[in-house]
């Protein structure tokens, strides 16, 4: 796994070790990058989260593309490791913030992020509860951008949400969505 643009482009990302976390592919990450860039525009200033984060290899890409802060939240000890190598690695210092834990025990946000990017285990469920969860505790506003990755056949129906976008990268799916107004 390598960063695949911004200020660390090529920098290798360690994976977590075992079977248990399931790291975006370098394609499907830079296809999902690609569908926000048309979206956001650039990521320069922007507050994301890198929710399910594993190596977090999603939320430190946008910080290598300008993202100004990521919150990473992560509750496997093997994907915390792997993922606090990489934060160190590539020194994202005080712009990274590493959550262990449950998604599901985010309290109230001080403010609604520009983007939220969740990869949950596939055909658990666990995006949809957690974005319902995380719209009432305002971490997701009306202008946030909601990415989820989910398996190719699972699909997303979330209340109140309206999906703007729709891709399939082998056996994953990747779906763009906005808060219903």
């Amino acid at each position: 796994m390598r960063i695949v643009a911004g200020d660390w482009r090529g920098r290798a990302l360690t994976a977590p070790k075992g079977d248990t976390t399931r790291p975006t592919a370098d394609r499907t990450r830079e296809a999902l990058f690609s569908m926000l860039a048309s979206r956001v525009g650039s990521f320069d200033g922007l507050a994301v989260a890198d929710l399910f984060a594993g190596s977090g290899a999603l939320g430190l890409e946008a910080l290598s593309r300008g993202a100004a802060s990521c919150l990473f939240v992560e509750q496997d000890r093997a994907a915390l490791d792997a993922l606090r190598a990489n934060v160190a690695t590539l020194a994202a210092g005080t712009r990274a913030t590493v959550r262990a834990g449950s998604v599901l025990a985010l309290g109230p946000a001080p403010a609604p992020l520009d983007v939220v990017m969740m990869d949950p285990p596939y055909a658990s469920g666990a995006g949809a509860v957690a974005a319902d969860k995380l719209a009432r505790l305002g971490w997701i506003g009306h202008a946030t951008w909601l990415t989820i990755e989910t398996g190719r056949a699972e699909p997303i129906a979330l209340a109140g949400y309206v999906v703007d976008a729709e891709r399939q990268y082998g056996r994953a799916r990747l779906t763009v969505l906005r808060r219903d107004a």
